[in-house]
């Protein structure tokens, strides 16, 4: 009986119009990665409407597979742009000009009108601003804002992951002007509205480099014997006036971006590193939360509100380590107190559900022109730990202040830092790897999930297993964000939970104040806006973790082009159909170690369930954790990406040599 035919598409189903994000390919199709996460839509070239990677857009269903459930449609309109400026070459043929993004997902070249080349040639590497795309023009308008020198590789390379992922390298001028107009002067009206905590002894604790202070502690003994420790806040939001210049800039940034030779801040230094940061010796406005906490660490009271500080000293982390591991130094014995009510709440939070995942800080000591000269590992010791706990103390009293407060019976709209439990896809197989070596694993709750991995996390370590479950553990879990929908913070193992405590950098912190500051004041807004707001800032947040990603990589290469062609240990940090992935042991430099140049021993393929790849004849296996040898065979600047080859215990010396002509550490360089 033959088949009978299905329908691909229904007039029902076609005609929806969906919102989302852009998602170019090299190919030049994309797909609208819908917010809902009900599956991405296809869009074919020709139905862009004129739209770039990564813009917000409205998209129309115009197919959907009845046997497959995918979507086709086409973009029917342009909600918010991803980015203005971006990076190119410019191509100049007789008088005309075009401007060529380095992108390889910005498919459509910019037309530079004369009078907006400002001394561009053909050739120039550039930063071209899109103005504008008229109807039924064949390319969008440019204008170049910055010739680009390439002496400078490091200069274009930062600036082009910038740029790329939607951040601008300067404030405009109105920001600028609006933020130098800003007085120091702390009005005596300002004094009378706030708790004056000047004669609290106050310090703040930070990295040795760091230049905007803002969070700082005080300690005071009460006549009960109980403590009383202030978390102060630099007071942003009495500066950023909402709906101002710096405002709305400060809300497109939504964050600030941390590269390994430079800060790209949200908000202009005036603000961040004069006016708000807690410096040592000068008078400060501060939204604070006092806490009254006794020696078992139980909170007693809590206040929070507007208050002025004057912060006695700033320490570095190092200098407070110091200090807790010699039991000597400027504010012994405040510092000690505090550690131990520190290590008190951590545990608390560990044996309430908090998941214990170390992770190593790898950066890199850079020389006075920017070049990576060693690597740095930073951990994470009680004085960090101190200040941590203290921070998630703050912004989890804040979150529950507002969950519990209701305006016209509804939930206050609030940007809540969520984690969801772990995706079910993820966690079956995960458990089942585990269960290999010996962990056994609870998934009947979350909690007892949660349990699961502490246990696990516990025993492992210092075993040959504890790298790789630690790296697939925390593969299964899902991705923090901003949302209205407050449905707790799985990881930390908190109900209620917030962003308070860095409002000179994140964006979502200066929205908590103003809410905080409302409710207390007894005259709350709702901003029914604000999903959109978070959905807005977690974008943010992502893009700037991809920038750090990308020029934490780009380091990474730069430092490696010293040692093509010579061998390192390694351990292997992903595992994929085309290839496996290592880290050099010494340097935490990833590369790749291709299929392709495993073929001289074996014919390798995937196993998914057992994370590894494993050799046809000789059973050879490469899981994630294992311990390698390896040699750097190239280091790809441009691309950001490093090349290396396995080195086989048995396989023969000469062997080996054939495979590949290596340089030595001293010739010539690949880039």
């Amino acid at each position: 009986m033959p088949r009978k035919k299905h329908k691909k598409h229904s007039k029902k189903e076609a005609n929806i119009f969906l919102q989302g994000r852009l998602d170019m390919t090299r190919s030049g199709i994309g797909y609208v990665v819908i917010a809902d996460k009900s599956g991405d839509v296809l869009v074919r070239q020709g139905d862009f409407h004129h739209a770039f990677h990564g813009d917000l857009v409205k998209v129309q269903i115009t197919k959907i597979n009845v046997f497959t459930g995918k979507r086709e449609g086409k973009i029917s309109s342009i909600l918010e742009r991803k980015q203005m400026d971006f990076t190119g070459v410019m191509q100049v043929k007789k008088g005309i000009a075009f401007f060529v993004p380095s992108s390889e997902k910005q498919k459509q070249d910019f037309f530079i009108p004369p009078e907006n080349m400002h001394g561009a040639k053909d050739g120039d590497r550039v930063i071209a601003k899109f103005i504008q795309w008229d109807k039924k023009a064949p390319s969008p308008v440019g204008e170049i804002t910055a010739i680009l020198k390439d002496e400078d590789a490091n200069e274009v390379a930062m600036q082009q992951i910038i740029i790329e992922n939607g951040f601008t390298l300067k404030f405009p001028e109105p920001v600028l002007h609006e933020a130098e107009k800003i007085q120091h002067q702390i009005s005596k009206k300002e004094f009378n509205k706030r708790k004056d905590c000047r004669e609290l002894l106050t310090f703040t604790i930070d990295p040795i480099d760091a230049k905007d202070f803002d969070d700082a502690i005080s300690l005071h003994r009460n006549e009960n014997g109980n403590l009383e420790v202030g978390v102060h806040i630099a007071d942003v939001s009495h500066y950023l006036q909402e709906g101002s210049a710096m405002d709305k800039e400060g809300y497109l940034r939504a964050t600030s971006v941390y590269l390994p030779d430079r800060v790209i801040p949200m908000l202009p230094e005036k603000i961040s590193n004069d006016l708000c940061s807690l410096r040592p010796n000068e008078d400060k406005l501060t939204f604070s939360i006092l806490f009254e906490i006794n020696k078992k660490a139980e909170i007693k009271k809590t206040w929070i509100g507007k208050t002025i500080i004057h912060s006695n000293h700033r320490f570095t982390y190092e200098e407070v380590q110091d200090i807790l591991d010699q039991k000597k130094g400027l504010h012994v014995d405040e510092l000690l107190e505090l550690n131990t009510i520190a290590q008190l709440l951590r545990k608390n939070r560990f044996d309430h559900g908090a998941i214990n995942f170390s992770s190593e800080d790898v950066r890199f000591k850079l020389d006075e022109h920017a070049k990576p000269v060693a690597v740095i590992i930073k951990e994470n010791k009680e004085a960090h730990q101190l200040i941590e706990e203290f921070m998630l103390l703050a912004n989890r009293t804040v979150a529950s202040f507002v969950s519990e407060i209701k305006v016209n019976k509804k939930p206050v709209p609030f940007p809540y830092r969520v984690h969801d439990t772990p995706d079910e896809q993820k966690l079956l197989p995960f458990v089942s790897f585990a269960k290999k070596f010996g962990y056994h694993f609870d998934i009947t709750t979350p909690e007892k999930t949660a349990h699961s991995y502490n246990k696990m996390l516990q025993a492992s370590k210092g075993k040959p297993e504890q790298h790789v479950l630690e790296q697939l553990g925390i593969r299964t879990m899902a991705k923090a964000a901003y949302t209205t929908q407050n449905i707790g913070h799985y990881g930390l193992g908190f109900q209620n939970y917030c962003h308070f405590t860095s409002p000179i950098r994140r964006f979502p912190d200066i929205l908590v104040h103003r809410i905080i500051h409302s409710l207390l004041e007894k005259k709350p807004l709702p901003d029914q806006e604000m999903d959109e707001k978070c959905r807005h800032c977690s974008a943010m947040e992502r893009a700037a973790m991809e920038s750090e990603r990308a020029a934490h990589k780009y380091k990474q290469v730069e430092f490696m082009q010293e040692y093509v062609g010579e061998e390192f240990d390694a351990i292997i940090s992903g595992v994929a159909s085309f290839g496996i992935f290592a880290e050099t042991t010494l340097h935490k430099c990833e590369g790749m170690i291709s299929l392709s140049s495993l073929l001289e021993y074996d014919d390798f393929s995937m196993l998914q369930n057992d994370y590894c790849l494993e050799g046809k004849y000789s059973g050879k296996k490469f899981r994630i954790g294992d311990e390698i040898h390896i040699r750097v065979i190239a280091a790809h600047l441009e691309k950001r990406q490093l090349d290396y080859e396995w080195v086989a215990p048995s396989m023969p010396q000469s062997k080996k040599n054939k495979k590949v002509k290596l340089q030595g550490k001293k010739g010539k360089k690949n880039n």
